[in-house]
């Protein structure tokens, strides 16, 4: 039986413990809160993310990252993206030398504008070829379901990604292995401000022409700026590529659409905040990804006009002009 820890206890944290749990691993999760922890333990529910979720018997939980970490032959990264070095300059140590370690994070960390593999790597001194990113199409309530979902595990390590492959294939949960980190981490980081920008224009009133139009385009700056920082063009028609932005982008599960709304009906950026008690992983991100996209010259108008309305105070509506104008181009460019 694999063992496995997770580090981290939000929803989609907590969802893929469930999936290697019914995969047949023995899952440890560590909580930074000892009262989540102990509702795991006690009555098998993660009541602050997933209370639907009855969590199996293999899955228990501590809030001592040593504890969690003790054994582990896969560790898994579920941190909020921007929080990540902070994490494992305090508890990296607990990851054994030998382990896998797998990233589930979607984002760019500000500052450096490193992908979160860049991170675990440097951060947490783990050789590339022990680092596995699982990204795709996972609305964690639908995981959580057990609706059938697939999803991309990608690694420079062919032993680790199939490790992790065979750790977490279940009757419900199928996943595709791949080489390209970059292409998986920059169509899960992208995709998020995408959905921002599909939600404003939803909250706005828009239609699905307008919707279909964002989401197009968006899937080619996406592939565009990957390509630039070496990524494979073939993996943003995949998984991790189309089949994560359909999934954030037209459901209103996804936390990032569903904060897109709201700014398109007029609240301020605070106010959502204050409403949802939670900043969407988007809002925190775009502004890293713009940097690293102008770092290698790819071109990503809508990546712009989100950060221009989320940290410059545009109002919405300028979104649209400042996208509808634009100089015409040849499509594929």
């Amino acid at each position: 039986m694999t063992s496995v820890t997770v580090y981290g206890s939000g929803s989609w944290g907590t969802a893929y413990a469930a999936i290697l749990a019914d995969a047949g691993c023995s899952v440890t999760m560590w909580s930074r809160r000892a009262e989540v922890a102990r509702a795991i333990n006690e009555e098998h529910i993660n009541s602050a993310y997933l209370p639907e979720l009855v969590l199996p018997q293999r899955v228990r939980a501590t809030d001592d990252p040593h504890e969690a970490g003790a054994g582990a032959e896969i560790v898994v990264l579920a941190v909020p993206s921007q929080t990540l070095r902070d994490n494992l300059v305090v508890w990296g140590d607990a990851i054994e030398g030998e382990a896998v370690v797998v990233s589930l994070m979607k984002g760019i960390e500000l500052g450096t504008t490193k992908r979160m593999s860049q991170v675990i790597e440097e951060a947490g001194s783990v050789d590339p070829q022990r680092i596995v990113v699982v990204s795709g199409p996972n609305l964690a309530p639908e995981i959580a379901a057990k609706q059938p979902a697939a999803a991309v595990v990608a690694s420079v390590g062919k032993n680790a990604r199939a490790k992790v492959a065979e750790a977490s294939a279940t009757p419900y949960f199928r996943p595709y292995t791949n080489g390209d980190v970059i292409g998986t981490e920059i169509g899960g980081a992208v995709k998020n401000v995408i959905a921002l920008a599909v939600g404003m224009a939803k909250g706005m009133g828009m239609g699905d022409n307008s919707m279909a139009s964002l989401l197009t385009r968006g899937l080619a700056e996406t592939a565009r700026f990957g390509v630039r920082l070496g990524a494979d063009p073939q993996t943003f028609l995949g998984l991790a590529g189309v089949g994560d932005m359909v999934a954030t982008c037209a459901s209103p599960l996804s936390r990032n659409n569903s904060f897109g709304f709201k700014l398109g009906q007029g609240m301020t950026l605070a106010e959502v905040v204050a409403d949802t008690k939670q900043t969407a992983e988007g809002v925190k991100s775009c502004e890293s990804i713009l940097a690293l996209a102008r770092s290698v010259g790819a071109d990503v108008p809508i990546v712009e006009a989100v950060e221009a309305v989320v940290h410059e105070g545009r109002d919405p509506k300028d979104l649209v002009s400042l996208l509808m104008t634009r100089a015409l181009k040849h499509e594929r460019s």
